[in-house]
């Protein structure tokens, strides 16, 4: 159990959700980040959905690294993450199908998903199951956490509401000027949000900030 959860493993796991982030450090993801994040909704899903991805897609990469001919290893692992991303698609059409209108084309998309691809071949290839699992489940978690505030702040903003809640849609509200600005709806400003993640971030984690010659 203490190996299961050693100090290298945590750090494998929780880097992604912080100093090591796909999207805000790695600049990976943003395609996906500037799409879906118009509501919060479709943004859980989404982030959800990858992570559950790029974990098992890890597990099955690490279990059959050994047995892969190096000149097909990319076709064996887009193979694999396509058949992974076809059972998420269905589920969701199945179990949650406005969602899955909402996030429309992107779902499938997820086969060329950047952070995808490059921890399959950056760690799984060379990692075991688990550790791999681990990798796969906090850069999912980290890219989920991303999409999820810059859809919280587009959603509020820009509609009013949360999850389809009205929150900020009142009268008394509108009487003291307030309205919403449809700007946060368009998505210059999900790029805008993001770029403002990074500034904080790196603001705070000096060692993130590259120096002037």
């Amino acid at each position: 159990m203490g190996q299961l959860f050693s100090k290298r493993n945590k750090e494998v796991f929780s880097a992604p959700l912080g100093i090591d982030n796909p999207v805000t450090v790695q600049v990976l993801g943003i395609c996906s980040a500037l799409a879906v994040t118009a509501k919060l909704e479709p943004a859980i899903v989404m982030g959800l959905s990858v992570t559950v991805i790029t974990a098992f897609a890890n597990v099955v990469i690490s279990l059959l690294r050994k047995t892969i001919p190096n000149r097909i290893r990319i076709i064996v692992q887009l193979v694999v993450v396509a058949a992974l991303v076809t059972i998420v698609s269905e589920v969701l059409k199945a179990y949650a199908y406005d969602v899955s209108v909402q996030l429309s084309v992107y779902v499938g998309l997820i086969i060329t998903n950047c952070i995808l691809m490059g921890r399959l071949e950056a760690f799984a290839m060379q990692n075991g199951p688990w550790e791999s699992f681990l990798d796969g489940v906090g850069n999912g978690l980290g890219y989920a956490k991303i999409l999820i505030i810059v859809a919280f702040f587009r959603e509020l903003l820009g509609s009013g509401t949360l999850l389809g809640f009205n929150i900020l849609n009142y009268e008394p509200i509108r009487n003291i000027g307030y309205v919403n600005n449809g700007l946060m709806l368009m998505p210059p400003m999900a790029l805008i949000i993001v770029a403002c993640i990074i500034w904080y971030q790196r603001a705070r984690h000096k060692e993130l900030q590259e120096e002037s010659n």
